[in-house]
């Protein structure tokens, strides 16, 4: 779980499907753990999320571990100074290179804000399994890099170019998703914070944090021979 740690923060892998932590307002399920109450569990420390990842998203989280460590880590990314790298896997054929720039809903759901992100195609595949209206299935595996920090951005935009995630029940496409479920298995959503890139503030280090993918994202790259974009 855990892939950095040092003096101020932790950088986490976070799984599939958990919270980095309970809104006070919406805990409804007390045997759901969050991702801070499993840090303080095998670690022992109390840390604070310097930024949002998403519940069903993957990958990589920093945590401050000091309260007053979190402005300097969140700087970064409020003057785009940190290098977010995400991993997709999505119906059809995306193009190769892409800029989407569609605004987004804020958090309060009423104004839409800019929105940026950049995004190159991998991979592709064509599979002999038929989904509605088709004889058979387009899939491609994208890197994408966000210059903004909307919520649900990259589900949204992906959506946009007619290109949604794979696993994703909000913005997808159920009939793609059942077909995933079906044939291998895998019900996630495909959506991986891979690699973030930044200048410590404390240490002033050239950072280059890693979350290596899930199993089913490995167990897709076997089945569809694509390379391991994060090897």
């Amino acid at each position: 779980m855990i892939i950095y740690e040092d003096e101020y923060i932790l950088g986490v892998s976070k799984p599939n499907n958990m919270l980095v932590h309970h809104a006070y307002h919406s805990r409804n399920v007390s045997d759901e753990s969050s991702l801070l109450e499993q840090v303080l569990l095998h670690t022992g420390l109390k840390v604070y999320p310097i930024h949002r990842l998403d519940r069903k998203t993957s990958g990589i989280i920093l945590l401050a571990k000091q309260k007053e460590f979190v402005s300097k880590f969140q700087d970064l990314f409020t003057e785009k100074k940190i290098k977010k790298r995400y991993y997709g896997v999505v119906r059809g054929f995306s193009a190769l290179n892409q800029t989407i720039t569609t605004p987004v809903k804020g958090r309060d759901a009423k104004i839409h804000k800019e929105a940026w992100t950049d995004l190159k195609t991998l991979e592709n595949i064509t599979l002999d399994i038929p989904v509605k209206p088709y004889d058979t299935s387009r899939y491609s595996l994208v890197e994408m890099y966000p210059k903004t920090g909307r919520m649900h951005q990259l589900r949204i935009h992906t959506n946009k170019i007619s290109h949604p995630l794979i696993g994703d029940s909000k913005y997808g496409d159920k009939n793609h998703d059942i077909m995933f479920k079906d044939n291998f298995g895998f019900q996630n959503l495909f959506l991986h914070a891979g690699k973030l890139e930044f200048i410590h503030p404390f240490t002033l280090d050239e950072m280059i944090l890693i979350a290596p993918f899930p199993k089913d994202w490995n167990l897709l790259f076997e089945k569809f021979s694509w390379k391991n974009p994060l090897q």
